[in-house]
């Protein structure tokens, strides 16, 4: 099905993917998480389109495998206190809508909770310049 070359650059692309997570901070992680479900749900609306019925499936199903077992279970409510707690229920909201998304073939609920994630990921790329400061803060406070 596949030629010899396309399995070649599919293990390329895990490669460099996984060179990627290794070497990535924790910020930049759930950046990456963000990037992964958006792309997910990308390809679901692709493919809603097309008719690909088992292939949106798998789709969705790899956006709420980010969500669930990437985004949500990241949260640290003890330290993120109502932040994390509201996050965590929006997660499960992201969730529930990707799986019904899936069930009535909904493209408005794909485009909605891409949205979501597209706000979330600004923001959290936003907060970046703040963490590197935090970060550097007490190095600099050690070499006095």
């Amino acid at each position: 099905m596949f030629s010899p070359g396309h399995s070649g650059a599919n293990a390329y692309a895990r490669v460099g993917v996984e060179t990627g997570v290794m070497g990535a901070s924790p910020h930049r992680l759930i950046v990456m998480l963000y990037q992964g479900a958006r792309q997910a749900i990308a390809q679901a609306r692709m493919h809603l389109q097309q008719g690909n019925v088992p292939a949106r499936g798998e789709a969705i199903g790899k956006a709420i495998q980010i969500v669930e077992s990437g985004l949500q279970q990241s949260l640290n409510v003890d330290a993120g206190g109502e932040i994390a707690e509201r996050l965590d229920a929006l997660y499960g909201y992201m969730s529930r809508r990707l799986l019904e998304a899936n069930v009535k073939q909904s493209e408005a609920m794909l485009v909605e909770v891409d949205g979501l994630l597209a706000t979330l990921e600004e923001a959290w790329i936003g907060i970046a310049p703040e963490i590197a400061r935090m970060a550097a803060q007490p190095a600099a406070e050690s070499m006095r």
